[in-house]
């Protein structure tokens, strides 16, 4: 997206919708999303990162928009809702020479405070970005994307796309820049109007388009793989129903063991029949191997049917899913990191993929959860909950905490983004979190060790709960719940 094109958009909506308060936002690894309140319609921005920067304008209820946002974590909107919800959009900054956003929000704090932040909005292809400063509160630093200054950036000449602009507005290029000239966008109505219809083009383009691909190449991989099951069942079918006579010849010679005991080759039976034997096999082994093979094939008979049932459920079920044309994908987990292959779920690393952060008795999670300033904390509940949550849960760049010389639980403060140190208040509460599930509880201040995951080791016969540091620091707190 061009940057006046950028420009003229956000401008327009801020001056004929800006009075609008922020109903909720999420935030995807490639989107954030703005929900405006206060309309019969919800509609809301998307501020795209991937697969190109974009801003766009859709209704709450555009499969594209559920479908980014389907993909945000579960705890997006409780990180970034406790910012922007009810504020609403005071000033647009920005330059047509360059695209970068800077959305300024006002809300009214409980205290009655008026609060200020500012969304900047990087739209340059292969450098997007989304930060999020306060300028009147302390917020922790919200972001995605690559990483850029807080200050908006100082463009030293005119590009091309401002140059096309210049040349086709003239003098109209103030009214163009500030969203007052529909024209800048093709289609009928408001700029708006146009605004949300082009978005809705390019959301088919960039999003419902290639996921509607991918589905129909993974029904057609999903088709071709029940085609060959089908196939492999009929021949499994055959093969057994070929075996089924074998019973009827196993009776008729078994009735006639009596004098035909020991027999070989061609046998006659008395009813007229004859039957051949196979070359060097009794007749009173071949009934038995006759038998045996006969209940086999009844078993393998009974197991194709079962799995004919399974492929025709299957099959019913991806009709039924082509008809109603789904393509949202399955939510993803509360947070994720990025490790060396790809994204792994939070609370699912590759420390702990065998156990789901269970208890060892089946009793719930080894573990209870917190969230401080936007970090979550995670406190264990006994001793061998204490060495799952260590060792199977939290990851090798997690801080972790735990009273000196003091029986306690284990406590981990979760690092996603891979930060080298916290912020002081952050630590400061989870010490004291440490120190209250402790035995020292109803003591004084205390001394709580600090150190990173990969610095804990446990000894094989150690006893549960019990491990070495290889480096620590020291902080000293009071117990506090």
């Amino acid at each position: 997206m061009e940057a006046p094109m950028l420009l003229a958009l956000a401008r327009a909506w801020g001056r004929e919708r800006g009075e609008l308060p922020l109903d909720g936002v999420w935030a995807s690894n490639r989107a954030v999303g703005l929900r405006w309140a206060g309309r019969k319609l919800a509609e809301g921005w998307v501020l795209l990162l991937q697969p190109k920067p974009e801003l766009w304008l859709l209704g709450a209820e555009h499969p594209a928009w559920k479908r980014l946002q389907a993909e945000a974590p579960k705890d997006s909107a409780k990180l970034w809702s406790p910012w922007f919800q009810g504020a609403r959009l005071r000033e647009v900054q920005g330059d047509p020479r360059e695209r970068w956003l800077g959305l300024v929000f006002q809300r009214r704090a409980i205290t009655g405070r008026l609060e200020t932040l500012r969304l900047a909005f990087q739209a340059i292809p292969g450098r997007p970005g989304i930060r999020v400063d306060g300028v009147d509160t302390q917020v922790p630093r919200l972001g995605l994307g690559s990483p850029f200054p807080a200050a908006a950036p100082e463009p030293h000449e005119d590009p091309p796309p401002l140059r096309r602009w210049k040349e086709r507005w003239g003098t109209g290029l103030e009214a163009a820049l500030s969203g007052l000239e529909p024209e800048v966008l093709e289609g009928a109505g408001s700029l708006l109007e146009r605004h949300r219809a082009w978005s809705e083009g390019r959301a088919e383009a960039l999003i419902l388009g290639p996921a509607k691909a991918a589905e129909e190449r993974k029904r057609q991989a999903e088709s071709a793989r029940l085609d060959r099951l089908a196939q492999a069942l009929a021949r499994d079918r055959a093969r057994h129903e070929a075996q089924i006579p074998l019973k009827d010849m196993a009776r008729k010679v078994s009735a006639e063991l009596y004098r035909l005991k020991g027999a070989t080759g061609e046998v006659r039976l008395l009813e007229g029949g004859c039957v051949v034997l196979p070359e060097g096999v009794s007749a009173e082994r071949a009934a038995q191997g006759w038998f045996a093979a006969a209940k086999k094939a009844e078993r393998g008979l009974a197991r194709v049917a079962e799995l004919e049932s399974e492929l025709a459920r299957e099959r019913a079920a991806w009709a039924a899913r082509a008809e109603a044309g789904a393509l949202a994908p399955e939510p993803l987990p509360a947070r994720q990191t990025k490790g060396k292959k790809g994204p792994v779920k939070a609370k699912e690393t590759k420390r702990m993929q065998a156990d789901g952060g269970k208890r060892k008795d089946g009793k719930g999670a080894a573990f209870r959860s917190v969230m401080v300033d936007g970090f979550e904390v995670l406190i264990g509940k006994g001793d061998a909950e204490n060495d799952q949550l260590t060792f199977k849960v939290a990851d090798n760049l997690d801080f972790w905490l735990h009273v000196a010389s003091v029986p306690g639980s284990h406590v981990v403060i979760r690092n996603p983004d891979k930060l080298s140190e916290l912020p002081r208040s952050v630590i400061e509460r989870a010490a004291e979190l440490a120190a209250y599930h402790s035995k020292a509880r109803d003591g004084g201040k205390v001394e709580v060790h600090l150190a990173r995951i990969a610095d804990i080791s446990k000894p094989r016969g150690y006893a549960a709960g019990k491990v070495i540091l290889k480096k620590w620091t020291g902080i000293r707190v009071y117990p506090k719940p």
